[in-house]
């Protein structure tokens, strides 16, 4: 049977609605839709090139918790309230998954807070042992 491991973030949002940033199924990595507030001082930026940076940074974070990268990422959605403020992120998000090349989606629609202007959401597999860097 697989063992199922569960990632937290600290993040407030976690607990009041019931979710994790991540789970680990497997070899399989799901991380949740994470938006750009510093879950450590739960401030969020006005800009959105700076909440996208900071959604990668969460992410970041719950990948290597759970041992694998950015490069193990097949799958990412992009989810924004304003059409236009996707151009903008363009070279922070080529930065991370430009080598990756995961499959990816952007989708226009409302976010939980106003103060959000993007949220981002990964699946990942982790290489198997022996499996190379790919």
């Amino acid at each position: 049977m697989t063992k199922r491991q569960v990632i937290l973030s600290g993040s407030v949002f976690e607990e009041q609605i019931g979710y994790a940033r991540a789970v680990v199924d497997g070899d399989w990595v799901h991380v949740s839709g994470t938006t750009g507030f510093d879950y450590a001082e739960m401030t969020i930026s006005e800009d959105v090139v700076e909440q996208a940076e900071q959604c990668l940074r969460n992410i970041g974070a719950a990948l290597a918790e759970a041992r694998c990268g950015f490069k193990d990422v097949v799958r990412v959605r992009y989810l924004l309230p304003a059409r236009e403020d996707f151009e903008p992120c363009w070279p922070v998000l080529r930065r991370v998954f430009g080598d990756v090349r995961p499959a990816a989606t952007m989708m226009v629609c409302g976010l939980a807070d106003p103060r959000m202007k993007i949220e981002i959401e990964v699946y990942a597999r982790r290489a198997a042992a022996g499996e190379g860097d790919a």
